[in-house]
């Protein structure tokens, strides 16, 4: 039963109750006070007349104050069953009629986005369409949900995705691509009707449950993606040390070469400078081979631009060249050692977490309020004797992954009471708690809705630079015997940004000034290179054409 049935039930009843009731009680008025007895039906009449402001006929007018008192409650609620009636029957029938409904087809259109279902990741993943340019058409089963949306100016249409007759009307067959956002089961039924309806469409899902998305892909999904899961590898990329440990377990092996960081301060010496104003290559011989911003890592740092407070440089060199540079900058730089990682929360975020940090060769400790094969602490991350057993005062970062936003604010305050200098990732199923968060404490928040919302966007519009902007460092010795006799500069004259050549092996010597313009390669020499995995793939083919000819 709707609430506008509820209500019109409830004011009949209430009515009728009222009327009967009244009838009664003049009747009794009449025999007692004015001595003119009436049968229950005149006395009917007499209500009636009232409710609806007709008159009294002869019975007007009455003689005895008690009469009267009961005709003037009789009167008033005449009037209020009137107006109670235009609020219960006429402004939502006025309402109803008046209010746009969402129309069941739309015209012939190519090259759109169809989105079936509206969540609040639906409402970034559109935004972001809406930002590019893409046009899109949203399906929405809720006849009332659709209207609402419609009259917020969305492209929307009202229909049941699962339809194959639905889809086609939405021009299935001309679209883009498809997204499914419903529950896990109505996405598979929404997969078999596209594929049906269009074959060659690309599809992409969303599953609440990570393991419901092999199904979809099983059901005809090109892409079925899980938004925690999706969150939790992102708040694990926000980790630095997650960038550098392949760095630092693939660099030791056998190699004269170290890694630190460079804190950037507001009072440090490396504030509001450029890199080109530090001269850090110049005056120490250490390369830069990237940052982190706002705890994103980037391979590329602009030369020329001022250095922000809460920028950290991922510096390069000989363990003398990194002492001479500690020399001048202590406390501001740090050597890359092993640092403790904690992940409250074992649910799809914190496996998907945990995953990613120990690919990086990261150290981690996962709590969770219940034991299991990966579980290292079972407890509850409010619990700071729990924190504590984790090792919360020595950890370098802590990544809370809990369900609760609640218990997340809560956790964050006594996690930052216990480590001031701990760094604490957060994940939020709610935008409206980000704020929270970091009054908290939080060093860096990221909201469900938010995650997925832009990976949607980045997988329809195959943005490659988006999925992979959070990458890790690997440190590769290669052969430099194609390049003999050649300088760096000629066999790399557009050095790309994502990669750094750190040094040069040669008989037992480790040369760390490859860029020399003087400096050639000899045919048994090996080149050290930094970089991503694009990065270092692109250095690769830079000299294997020059190997094929030799």
């Amino acid at each position: 039963m709707t609430f506008l049935t509820r209500r019109t039930v409830y004011y009949l009843l209430v009515l009728v109750a009222a009327t009967l009731g009244l009838t009664a009680a003049y009747s009794l008025g009449m025999s007692l006070w004015e001595g003119r007895p009436r049968p229950w039906y005149q006395a009917l009449e007499v209500v009636v007349q009232t409710f609806t402001t007709t008159g009294y006929g002869e019975d007007a007018p009455w003689s005895s104050p008690q009469m009267n008192v009961l005709v003037i409650v009789i009167q008033l609620a005449g009037i209020g069953f009137i107006l109670s009636a235009v609020d219960v029957f006429v402004v939502p029938w006025l309402r109803e009629a008046l209010r746009p409904t969402a129309p069941t087809t739309l015209s012939s259109r190519s090259g759109h986005v169809i989105v079936c279902g509206y969540t609040p990741r639906v409402e970034v993943f559109i935004g972001e369409m809406s930002a590019r340019g893409q046009d899109y058409v949203l399906i929405e089963p809720d006849a009332d949900r659709a209207a609402s949306l419609y009259e917020q100016e969305y492209e929307v249409m009202e229909g049941d995705p699962t339809s194959t007759a639905v889809l086609e009307r939405a021009s299935v067959g001309a679209a883009k691509a498809l997204v499914a956002d419903v529950a896990d089961d109505e996405n598979a039924s929404i997969v078999l009707a596209a594929r049906e309806a269009s074959p060659e469409r690309r599809i992409i899902t969303l599953a609440e449950d990570a393991s419901a998305t092999r199904y979809h892909r099983a059901a005809g999904a090109d892409v079925a993606l899980s938004p925690r899961q999706l969150l939790g590898r992102s708040l694990a990329a926000k980790v630095p040390v997650a960038a550098a440990a392949n760095v630092e377990e693939q660099a030791t092996i056998g190699a004269e070469i170290d890694f630190a960081e460079l804190i950037v301060t507001r009072h440090g010496p490396s504030h509001d400078h450029s890199l080109h104003d530090l001269r850090l290559t110049e005056r120490f011989g250490v390369r830069v081979v990237g940052a982190w911003f706002e705890g994103t890592f980037e391979t590329s740092v602009d030369a020329d631009t001022p250095l922000e407070a809460g920028t950290r440089l991922f510096l390069a060199g000989t363990p003398d060249q990194l002492d001479a540079l500690r020399d001048e900058m202590a406390p501001y730089v740090r050597a890359f050692t092993p640092q403790s990682i904690i992940l409250a929360g074992h649910g799809d975020s914190g496996e998907a977490a945990r995953e990613s940090l120990r690919a990086a060769h990261a150290e981690v400790t996962v709590l969770d309020l219940k034991d299991g094969k990966e579980v290292d602490v079972a407890g509850d991350v409010r619990d700071p004797d729990a924190l504590r057993t984790c090792g919360i005062e020595d950890a370098s970062a802590l990544i809370i992954a809990v369900d609760d936003d609640s218990v997340a604010t809560f956790a964050t305050l006594i996690a930052r009471d216990l480590n001031p200098e701990v760094q604490i990732l957060v994940r939020t199923h709610d935008e409206m708690a980000v704020q929270n968060l970091y009054r908290a404490g939080a060093d860096f928040v990221q909201a469900l809705p938010t995650v997925c919302g832009r990976m949607l966007a980045a997988t329809i519009f195959e943005d490659e630079g988006y999925r992979s902007r959070d990458r890790h460092i690997n440190v590769v010795r290669l052969p430099a015997s194609p390049w003999a006799g050649k300088t760096l500069g000629e066999v790399d004259p557009d050095a790309q940004t994502n990669y750094t050549v750190l040094a040069v092996y040669r008989e037992g010597d480790f040369l760390t000034d490859p860029d020399d313009a003087l400096f050639a390669f000899e045919a048994d020499d090996e080149v050290l290179v930094a970089g991503t995995e694009d990065g270092i793939q692109q250095f690769r083919a830079r000299f294997e054409p020059e190997k094929s000819s030799q």
